[in-house]
């Protein structure tokens, strides 16, 4: 991945007070909506936009909502029972508060992530996008209480939202990820929301495919190589980015996450076990595919490229201008790819994407 654009740690306070300020709202609101302020802001801070986060707070505020009540503790003895019952979001909040109180975050992160994976789905993907960005603070500026907080609230609204994939069948092998997205088959009624759709799915292309015997050492390293995994990921990060440009059309907030979520994953990868990489790169290939097959159009579209001579930091400061939290976050993976054709993605997002400023 090639990130060119400022990226460096927050030494302003500005991501800690907008945490602070946010730590009081649910991560929803209309009873399922996410609350992306958490992400957008770490975003604008990390690439260089942190004078301009507590007004785009300001406007923020009219789509959060209180943190709901609570139901009934979750506890080490019964959250299996509680897992995916949204019910209990203020639950598993306080859970994760009290773990990351006692424990190392890393600690709390490293057993609760297989726990998770198999839900990635849960709230079209935000959750792990939030847990994304938020170790990637971790990991780039320390820890603090505010930031130890937040990862105890993406935690808990991913286990509150918890939602498996249907079965699904594997399909033919595609020999790179930009090749299993366009393999990737459309669900067939695409009128409804996520959970419509994503029940709707059947099956995905075999990606990454095994290993195949041959004089490149590195395509016979075993599938479980975390190192390989990593290597895979950011190819589907790529591809998932570059492959908007041309269909965003078809649903330009909802594709976005096929991008994020995969680069929510691949910035979690330092923080974790290297035996969870394998299986973290299986999970962000089954929510990128889902995100694919539920909002990809039939046909892709034709697209401006990027204006020439135009900058990564440029690009990022026509998303904070243009204020959406999708397109922020969109272009902030762009720029962790690097390349003309992920800036025309981001181009493609703030053209596409109903301005908020």
């Amino acid at each position: 991945m090639d990130d060119t654009t400022h990226n460096s740690p927050d030494t302003s306070g500005t991501l800690d007070e907008a945490l602070e300020r946010l730590h009081s709202f649910g991560p929803e609101r209309d009873g399922w909506l996410s609350n992306h302020a958490p992400m957008a802001v770490e975003a604008l801070v990390r690439r260089g936009q942190a004078p301009g986060v507590h007004r785009w707070l300001d406007h923020y505020r009219a789509k959060l909502e209180d943190m709901p009540a609570r139901f009934t503790e979750v506890t080490p003895d019964n959250w299996r029972e509680a897992l995916g019952d949204p019910r209990r979001i203020a639950d598993w909040t306080a859970y994760f508060e009290r773990e990351t109180a006692g424990r190392p975050w890393r600690e709390v992160l490293a057993e609760w992530w297989p726990r998770l994976l198999p839900g990635i789905a849960a709230g079209a993907t935000h959750p792990v996008i939030r847990v994304g960005h938020c170790v990637r603070t971790l990991l780039a500026s320390g820890e603090n209480a505010p930031r130890v907080a937040e990862l105890a609230h993406g935690l808990g609204y991913w286990a509150a939202r918890h939602q498996p994939l249907p079965p699904l069948a594997p399909l033919a092998p595609a020999t790179g990820a930009a090749a299993a997205l366009d393999a990737v088959d459309r669900v067939p009624d695409q009128s409804g929301g996520i959970r419509e759709r994503l029940d709707q799915l059947t099956g995905f292309p075999v990606w990454p495919p095994l290993p195949v015997p041959d004089a490149d050492p590195a395509r016979t390293r075993p599938a479980t190589d975390p190192d390989l995994a990593r290597d895979r990921l950011e190819e589907l990060v790529r591809a998932a980015t570059h492959r908007y440009a041309a269909y965003a059309h078809g649903s330009p907030v909802m594709l976005v996450h096929a991008a994020t979520a995969p680069n929510a994953v691949l910035r979690t990868l330092p923080a974790l076990p290297r035996e969870l990489w394998a299986p973290s790169l299986d999970a962000a290939w089954a929510a990128s595919a889902a995100v694919t097959a539920a909002y990809t159009p039939e046909r892709p579209a034709e697209h401006p490229g990027a204006p020439e001579g135009l900058s990564p930091e440029e690009v990022f400061a026509r998303a904070a201008a243009h204020g959406n939290d999708h397109t922020i976050k969109f272009t902030d993976t762009a720029l962790d790819v690097g390349g003309p054709t992920a800036l025309a993605a981001a181009l493609r997002s703030i053209e596409l994407i109903p301005p908020e400023l």
